[in-house]
């Protein structure tokens, strides 16, 4: 469980998809479902705070887009993580290999969707209200989804931030570790105050020590990358995120 929570810690900072680590790691040992989800929600927390700390120096200037989207993550989260306790999970199952393509193919596309979203204001200049409200709704379906499972999250984050925002790769992979951890955390929270028999705390312990290592590796080494790399990085995990989900439920 800890190694499995350093490599998550590692890859949630460096591009997201951790729980695709860590989650069948628990169902191999025995935890029920619903459980190691939650539990395993809770222990990543960790790793989101010592990543995103290790990202703060990249994020210089990214304070306003943070205030902008924070609370679409905070109301996702809470959504999300309720219908985890309300429905059953057939219900997200079909769209979730959708929601990891449409994240890829952004990436994949994201210089020219840049290009284009620069030529259309300003540099320096605020964001055309289109282009926020769009990324505004796509962190709030991202959050909904984050707080019900959250497996590729990231993935689907950066994809919508690198296709609608101007700011360099390694600034929005850093903004996207921080949305990621408030979505996780408000998650959590969610679920200690509604369900907490849901939770076991040794899992998420342990989990935890291992994610809070991998999430300063992660920072450590994922800052160093150059955008094409981290690029390309992001869209294996994608795909294999993608592969995992339908070949492999």
């Amino acid at each position: 469980m800890v190694l499995a929570g350093v490599w998550a810690g590692g890859i949630n900072t460096l591009v997201g998809s951790g729980t695709l680590v860590t989650f069948p790691v628990l169902l191999a040992l025995g935890v029920p479902a619903v459980t190691a989800n939650v539990s395993n929600s809770i222990g990543l927390v960790p790793g989101g705070i010592s990543g995103s700390l290790g990202y703060l120096p990249e994020m210089k200037g990214m304070g306003r887009r943070l205030v902008q989207l924070a609370p679409m993550s905070i109301l996702g989260a809470v959504t999300g993580a309720l219908l985890l306790l309300w429905l059953p999970p057939e219900a997200f199952e079909a769209i979730v290999p959708v929601l990891i393509g449409l994240g890829i193919l952004l990436v994949i596309f994201g210089p020219r969707l840049q290009a284009w979203t620069k030529g259309h204001h300003e540099d320096g200049g605020p964001m055309p209200t289109g282009h926020l409200v769009a990324l505004m709704a796509g962190v709030l379906v991202a959050g909904v989804y984050g707080g019900y499972f959250g497996a590729a999250q990231g993935v689907i984050l950066i994809g919508l931030l690198s296709a609608l925002s101007t700011e360099p790769l390694q600034a929005l992979n850093g903004l996207k570790n921080v949305l990621g951890l408030v979505v996780n955390a408000v998650g959590s929270l969610v679920f200690i105050i509604t369900a907490p028999e849901l939770i076991d705390w040794r899992i998420a312990g342990l989990v935890g020590v291992g994610a809070l290592v991998g999430g300063v590796l992660g920072a450590r080494y994922g800052r160093r990358l150059p955008p094409n790399a981290l690029r390309a990085v992001i869209v294996v995990v994608g795909v294999v995120g993608i592969v995992k989900f339908v070949f492999f439920p």
